[in-house]
């Protein structure tokens, strides 16, 4: 579907309960919503879950003029009234999606009611990963290349990772539909030098920080401060890396939706 001038490949499925607020996710960079499949699989169905592939990613056509974190915004709204939903949904952001959401939740708040932030951080202004590790996130390699993702998912992704590497290859290429490499490198500059560390204390949304004691991209530091700093927040550390939301979701979605449900 076609929001604020951004053509978008959008999935939604359908809840049983239509009083349940809808579930927004946002993936992480250079990753198509088929990646969430296995949380969305480990969620109840009572709820509706929208997910959709940023421009340039997986089967939404890439972007005619580059984007950023503050003018995709009204493009998600866009979306969500094209889908008829006009009371506010829950959102969870993953990783790049993260920054996404925590800017969502300020720029258009009245559409978001709870907020769960997971494996993210707050941007420019964070306690960053090991150059090394930040170096392998500069190329949408590891999504298009099994054998490299198998080779440095331990390292990049930590946790379960680090002792099943062919996991990470596989959770991130088994449905993935992969667009240009363009869209990967839109994806990263949409959110360069961006920070919500200067607004966190605008996130009124009860929020629910997730991070894993063992993420590489995403020091777990990171999210104690988050939770300190925004207003109705509350920590949810886990035993795990970067990427547990996917590789372990069975663990993890029951934690989740106790924090929407409450």
């Amino acid at each position: 579907m076609t929001a604020a001038g951004r053509t978008l490949r959008v999935s939604v499925r359908q809840g049983t309960d239509p009083d349940a607020p809808a579930l927004l996710l946002m993936n992480g960079i250079g990753a198509s919503l088929e990646v969430l499949q296995p949380f969305v699989d480990a969620l109840g169905p009572r709820r509706s879950v929208i997910r959709f592939d940023v421009p340039g990613v997986g089967g939404s056509p890439r972007p005619v003029v580059p984007y950023n974190l503050a003018t995709f915004g009204p493009v998600v709204g866009g979306m969500l009234s094209r889908l008829g939903i006009d009371e506010p949904v829950d959102v969870l952001g993953l990783s790049w999606g993260g920054g996404l959401a925590q800017h969502f939740a300020v720029q258009h708040r009245r559409r978001v009611r709870k907020l769960v932030l997971a494996a993210t951080g707050t941007g420019a202004l964070m306690i960053p990963a090991h150059p090394r590790v930040l170096s392998r996130m500069l190329t949408p390699r590891r999504h298009r290349d099994p054998e490299y993702a198998r080779s440095i998912a331990g390292e990049i992704y930590g946790g379960t990772m680090r002792a099943d590497p062919g996991r990470a290859a596989h959770v991130l290429h088994s449905a993935s539909r992969l667009g240009p490499r363009r869209g990967y490198y839109y994806q990263l500059a949409a959110a360069t030098g961006w920070s919500s560390l200067p607004f966190l204390r605008l996130i009124r949304q009860p929020t629910l920080v997730v991070a894993g004691d063992d993420d590489p991209i995403v020091p777990a530091v990171n999210a104690r401060i988050m939770a300190k700093l925004i207003p109705d927040a509350r920590l949810h550390l886990y035993s795990g890396g970067h990427i547990a939301l996917i590789t372990e979701a069975p663990e993890l979605a029951p934690v989740i939706e106790e924090f929407l449900d409450g």
